[in-house]
């Protein structure tokens, strides 16, 4: 089996808390009509790079019910500034348009297969992943970017279209697991494409 989702999965349910105070499983997303859940930190120049980038899509498709939740599985023993503390500093700084778990344990993380920050996970109504991989194909240096693999599968999905390039490769540093080294990948982890 891969280790990440492939496409026609169900989004493994999560149960997980947010800057916000609250805690959040896939359920409270019900209503969105298509729902990205992407791996994110603090950190990372791929994120920073990219970040407005992905609040600029958020912010395009939440009128047509598309809702983005962020999820950070970094440890903070490998890198203390993706602390949870850390992560209610950068979004009362930042504003994102989306919520921003914490998910402490990484199963999330495991259970969707995530490889990198950012990776998105694109589901359908139906919660089946119908995209994943990167947003944008610079996203350290988006004044570079060529393409919005994220938009593109967006605006394929809602225009009823098959989406062309379902899964790419995501572009980032990988997600930082508890106890091991910061370049350390699983080792059924590997490229999507």
């Amino acid at each position: 089996m891969a280790f990440t989702l492939g496409i026609g999965q169900e989004a493994p349910d999560f149960f997980l808390p947010a800057t916000d105070g609250q805690t959040y499983s896939l359920e409270d997303f019900s209503d969105a009509t298509v729902l990205v859940v992407f791996f994110t930190c603090n950190h990372c120049p791929y994120v920073l790079g990219s970040d407005e980038v992905t609040r600029e899509t958020a912010l395009k498709f939440a009128p047509k019910g598309v809702t983005f939740v962020a999820i950070n599985a970094n440890s903070p023993n490998t890198y203390p500034e993706d602390s949870f503390e850390n992560m209610i500093i950068r979004m009362k700084e930042q504003r994102f348009p989306w919520l921003y778990l914490y998910d402490a344990t990484q199963d999330t993380a495991r259970e969707y297969g995530a490889l990198r920050t950012p990776h998105f996970f694109v589901f359908d109504a139906d919660r089946r992943l119908i995209y994943t991989g990167r947003g944008v194909d610079t996203p350290r240096d988006t004044g570079r970017m060529t393409v919005n693999d994220l938009e593109n599968a967006l605006r394929e999905h809602l225009a009823g279209k098959p989406i062309t390039t379902d899964v790419t490769n995501p572009v980032g540093c990988n997600v930082k697991w508890e106890g091991k080294d910061a370049h350390w990948m699983p080792p059924d982890a590997c490229d999507l494409v």
